[in-house]
């Protein structure tokens, strides 16, 4: 009997699913359940219901309610903390440290889960190691999911655990100090909550051009907002730039954006606030680069779909995603100067090199590999990925 039939003949195995309080940490659990829901498992997905309002609707439109179930944390009480910031989209930069200080506090309340759902197995997130503490108390296995990429979580993992060896890896991969910055001062980039919506404008802008570029932005500062602009403004590409604003700056896209910005660029450029569907825009066979600050997400759907990456990175992983992107060779980076400031030359020229000149052929051809390769080799992984979590539940005993 092959691995397939053996899953298929077993009883479905009850998996809670508990990430961090973010969608850039959310989403990926969500995918993953979509893939262990057509192998046999029953998926309880555990969240604040300020993250479930996107979600179960989703999940009703993708006919997934039967095997995704969602289990509401109701956090404790903070007077500063309502219950609409129970999430980190939208969430006050300042109030943070309290939504983290209230997740700490609800173990009591996931303890209770635990009892109520009866997993076989609880798939928890870096963020709360208290969680499998818990799982181990009720002989429930555990199993870290760690949302971001193989090459970050190796270079954190050897920087906390062999803070005095000397590090193992390229000196390319280190983090330059104008990234290092932008890591301390913590700025609050939390991706949009995604809603269900399209842009008729979008959609259009399909119809009459080619070659386009996906400029996906995280509330970019001033300056940057500038130089990309005006390195669209001198790049030869079609554009849709999705453009947000920092938390209480209300501007009018005109204000926002140079000068005659709108009529240089003419028709072929689209700018669209706040929000567009990133996966669908990908996905259209039109798009021929997108513009990302190589959050690990992004860059997966990115490579999935093969459509070559121009980097961007600000903080965080995403320094290291985009050092990866390179060496893959299925994008380039627009390196910032020593100060962490875009250039708009280097913008419009990386721009036209990835999307348009000849000699970006291989990039566009690596990123069309990945694509495939990730096609043919994703479900053999899963299934892997599969084999591996019943014998750790067969090892618990607990199916």
């Amino acid at each position: 009997m092959d691995a397939s039939m053996e899953i298929i003949n077993q009883k479905p195995v009850r998996i809670l699913m508990f990430p961090w309080l973010g969608h850039g940490h959310i989403s990926p659990f969500l995918e993953l359940a979509k893939k262990l829901i057509t192998r046999n498992f029953t998926i309880f997905l555990c969240s604040t219901p300020a993250n479930f309002i996107s979600i179960k609707q989703k999940l009703i439109n993708e006919n997934l309610t039967e095997k995704i179930h969602v289990v509401e944390l109701r956090l404790p009480s903070f007077p500063d903390l309502p219950p609409h910031y129970h999430t980190t989209n939208g969430l006050p930069p300042h109030l943070m440290s309290t939504l983290k200080k209230a997740f700490a506090k609800s173990r009591p309340i996931f303890s209770q889960i635990l009892n109520t759902v009866e997993p076989d197995l609880l798939l928890y997130d870096l963020l709360q190691p208290w969680a499998p503490k818990l799982a181990l108390e009720k002989n429930i296995p555990a199993v870290v999911f760690v949302t971001s990429s193989a090459t970050m979580f190796s270079y954190m993992f050897h920087t906390f655990r062999y803070p005095n060896m000397e590090f193992p890896f390229s000196s390319s991969i280190y983090y330059r100090d104008y990234e290092l910055t932008r890591m301390l001062k913590n700025q609050d980039l939390e991706p949009i909550e995604q809603q269900q919506r399209d842009k008729t404008s979008v959609k259009l802008c399909f119809k009459r051009s080619f070659d386009i570029v996906l400029i996906k932005g995280f509330k970019e500062i001033d300056e940057d907002r500038e130089e990309i602009a005006h390195g669209l403004e001198q790049s030869r590409v079609n554009f849709i730039w999705v453009l947000r604003f920092p938390k209480g700056e209300k501007l009018k896209l005109e204000q926002a954006l140079p000068q005659g910005f709108f009529k240089k660029v003419g028709e072929r450029g689209m700018v669209v606030e706040d929000w567009a569907p990133q996966a669908k825009i990908l996905g259209n066979p039109n798009i021929g680069g997108f513009v990302s600050h190589c959050g690990w997400n992004s860059v997966m759907e990115s490579m999935k779909l093969g459509v070559p990456i121009i980097a961007m990175p600000m903080h965080l992983d995403q320094p290291l995603n985009t050092r990866l992107v390179e060496e893959v060779g299925v994008g380039l980076e627009v390196v910032r100067d020593k100060d962490g400031k875009l250039d708009r030359e280097k913008i419009s020229q990386v721009i036209n090199f990835v999307v348009l000149d000849q000699r970006g052929e291989s990039i566009r051809a690596k990123a069309r590999k990945m694509s495939e390769t990730i096609r043919v080799k994703g479900d053999e992984e899963i299934d892997e990925v599969v084999q591996e979590l019943l014998k750790l539940c067969k090892r618990s005993n607990v199916v």
